[in-house]
């Protein structure tokens, strides 16, 4: 064996041998350009200890020195009204195998500031990732720990519209208009939102008439728009918001992109979201499939104090088995293993 040789196989063994010593970190940095915080986990070397965060519990080593994993971060991009940590169980499973996770607020459309959600939000959420990946890059902590040209990244619901857009999809808010216009009734949570429902009373054609109005004013642009992030190399979309793409810009993605569907999800519909997804890509992997699983089922710790129609649209539906959860956890791990490798 030659000295060079050598030198690797001791490196790679001594950094493999660390990640799998390592606790799960978390910090949070300031984001770029004036963007929310984007908070960080990571292979630490200190000791984890019982942490709360908001209404959540978890073991994390807070305040811990990042130490060599795989190279790689993954960017999760979180789902309309979201916050980081009902993503915590997967960013940890993420960081267990080595990579470094980014989580960014998204402006105008997270836990505490729902003011832009929509398209408006849509159109920032790809800059706001790549602005993610220079922050946690640009770090002293991280930027040694981290191969910057190589990024993953995952993103669910309005994060899924967010993962197919770096994928290489372009969109339109014309085309959701088109859609909206035609299936209304169907897919009426894709238009009207969660706020409210037709109940098949006299109420539903004054709720159908002012959708309709609203829609028609929101979604009057005819533009499309796309965005380049050439670092990242891997994309998931877990039930993505999805009818408002032109199928062919998604029909051979630039980068490989594996597609997460819960078959009972009633807030994006299969059939017309991430159906409508797989129709057209004839090289995406479908890393997960669960037949009984809703929207928010992946979702873990699960959102608590959720009340009315944002319940029904999110909680677990009858018959779902949360042990689905793991396994659908380590498949998007594996995904990210296989196409972002050490």
């Amino acid at each position: 064996m030659n000295a060079a040789l050598h030198r690797f196989i001791v490196t790679l063994l001594l950094l493999l041998g660390a990640a799998a010593q390592a606790s799960v970190g978390v910090t949070e940095l300031p984001g770029l350009q004036g963007d929310g915080p984007v908070t960080v986990f990571y292979p630490s070397s200190s000791e984890a200890k019982p942490i709360q965060r908001g209404p959540y519990a978890f073991t994390l080593a807070a305040k811990g020195e990042p130490v060599a994993g795989n190279r790689h971060l993954v960017v999760l991009s979180h789902g309309s009204g979201g916050s980081p940590w009902v993503y915590a169980d997967l960013a940890q499973r993420l960081v267990e195998a080595g990579f470094v996770v980014a989580i960014p607020e998204h402006a105008g459309d997270n836990w505490h500031d729902m003011s832009k959600v929509g398209p408006e939000s849509w159109k920032r959420r790809p800059a706001e990732v790549s602005r993610a990946i220079d922050a946690v890059t640009q770090d002293a902590r991280f930027a040694p720990l981290l191969a910057a040209d190589r990024v993953g990244m995952f993103g669910m619901s309005a994060g899924g519209h967010t993962a197919l857009t770096l994928a290489g999809g372009r969109w339109s808010p014309s085309a959701l208009l088109k859609h909206c216009e035609a299936h209304l009734v169907e897919d009426f949570p894709t238009c009207a939102g969660p706020t409210t429902r037709l109940n098949g009373d006299w109420l539903d054609g004054f709720k159908k008439l002012v959708t309709g109005i609203i829609i028609r004013q929101r979604l009057d642009d005819p533009n499309w728009y796309s965005f380049d992030e050439p670092r990242i190399k891997a994309v998931v979309a877990e039930v993505p918001f999805a009818v408002d793409f032109d199928p062919q810009s998604l029909a051979a993605p630039r980068v490989p992109l594996g597609l997460v569907q819960a078959g009972k999800d009633i807030w994006l519909l299969p059939r017309f979201h991430i159906g409508a997804v797989r129709n057209a890509c004839t090289s995406c992997t479908v890393v997960a499939d669960v037949p009984n699983a809703g929207h928010g089922s992946f979702l873990s710790p699960q959102p608590v104090n959720l009340s009315g129609r944002a319940a029904e649209l999110l909680n677990d539906p009858p018959g779902f088995d949360r042990a689905e959860v793991p396994r659908v956890h380590r498949a998007i791990v594996d995904f990210f293993r296989q196409h972002l490798p050490q």
